[in-house]
């Protein structure tokens, strides 16, 4: 049994293509954004809409390795691939491109993309308890604010961003109430659904229309509930999915985990909730910038060290959602998710005494039998 609703997610990324083309017709602007890090706030009170970019396929991989090394994270090549093949109509339509500081291979890879169109790169400090860190991020939102008012010829007032913040935290409330739905034992929703819903949600151009959406998805996923309607038995494992972000098309390790069994009740990585456990604080005695700052920066990507606050988030999410499992997800050649794993094994493990699997894959599926033996032993593990 699947939510009616997800019939329109299944269709919105189409429809989000002849929307997005439609707006460039008539005149709107649009900004490309790969990381859950781009202040989205500031891209809307210019008046411009803000569209996630592809990067989760493995297709355009082969392209994007002639000009980049072989051993580089597939969502670097496959988001550099999207770009030079024009196979990705998001990136065509976009008019601006915003990126940040992450890692080593996605700086390096934006100089190069950066020859293609307008790119601004936001330079994101290392640690968010550092000192002098909230402040260096606060300038950055000031610096991106002013290359959006020069590039588009606008001025973005305090009441424009205050406007957006709103917004936005309106939009994470949605997704925040889609991603409770499987706190019920069983979920009456897939992972895998929950993965394309909110995957897809990122290109959606029309943020009214696509809290609506959302929220119709919630509503109804509520009620199926309710009746007690899942695509799950009472006793499969559920498992709490941490580590790099997923998105269709590199969903495969979701796909493994719940065709042998289990249900995946809990995404952790930025693709899932790491971006909507906080919002942005609207008190209107708090100067903006600062409080955009705060938010974006406290996003525990495994770039920061130390990473304490992913720590709290896998804890957090592991009891509200009463997991069996932790499934640690690495894409090759991550170098800061694949050391960071030794430390959230030991932390699953010792601290919330639960089983932890880690799995380094990439886009291709070339390796499916061999990782769907290890989930299999991994869910004998969590029954017997």
């Amino acid at each position: 049994m699947r939510p009616e609703s997800m019939k329109i997610f299944d269709d919105l990324r189409n429809l989000n293509v002849l929307t997005i083309q439609n707006a460039k017709k008539n005149g709107e602007k649009v900004v490309g954004c790969y990381c859950t890090y781009s202040p989205q706030e500031l891209i809307l009170a210019a008046g411009a809409h803000s569209v996630t970019l592809c990067g989760t396929r493995q297709e355009p991989v082969a392209a994007a390795e002639r000009d980049l090394p072989r051993n580089l994270c597939p969502l670097i090549k496959s988001s550099y691939g999207f770009a030079i093949t024009g196979k990705c109509p998001y990136f065509e339509a976009a008019d601006l491109l915003v990126a940040e500081t992450t890692c080593d291979g996605k700086k390096k890879m934006y100089e190069l993309m950066g020859k293609i169109k307008p790119m601004h790169v936001m330079n994101l400090p290392q640690s968010a308890d550092s000192e002098g860190a909230l402040e260096q991020w606060t300038q950055e939102m000031h610096r991106f604010k002013a290359w959006l008012e020069q590039k588009f010829a606008v001025r973005i007032t305090e009441e424009d961003i205050r406007k957006a913040i709103k917004l936005m935290n309106r939009e994470r409330n949605a997704l925040r109430r889609l991603h409770a739905v499987t706190k019920f034992k069983p979920s009456p929703i897939t992972g895998v659904d929950l993965l394309v819903s909110v995957w897809t949600k990122g290109f959606n151009v029309n943020k009214e229309e696509g809290i609506k959406l959302v929220e119709d998805l919630a509503a109804e996923v509520e009620a199926m509930a309710a009746r007690g309607e899942s695509p799950f038995t009472a006793d499969a494992p559920r498992i709490l999915l941490t580590g790099c972000p997923v998105g269709f098309g590199s969903e495969k390790v979701v796909r493994l985990l719940e065709e042998s069994g289990a249900s995946v009740v809990a995404f952790e990585n930025c693709s899932g909730y790491k971006s909507l456990d906080r919002l942005v604080d609207e008190d209107p005695n708090k100067d903006v910038m600062v409080a955009l700052a705060e938010k974006y920066l406290n996003i525990p990507c495994s770039c920061m060290t130390p990473n304490q606050g992913r720590l709290e988030l896998i804890g957090k999410l592991a009891k509200e959602y009463e997991v069996d499992g932790v499934v640690d997800l690495t894409w090759q050649a991550c170098h800061t998710y694949n050391v960071e794993a030794f430390v959230i094994r030991d932390y699953v493990q010792k601290q919330l005494n639960l089983p932890y699997m880690h799995l380094e894959t990439d886009y291709s599926e070339s390796d499916v039998e061999q990782l769907r033996v290890r989930v299999q032993a991994f869910l004998e593990l969590i029954q017997g």
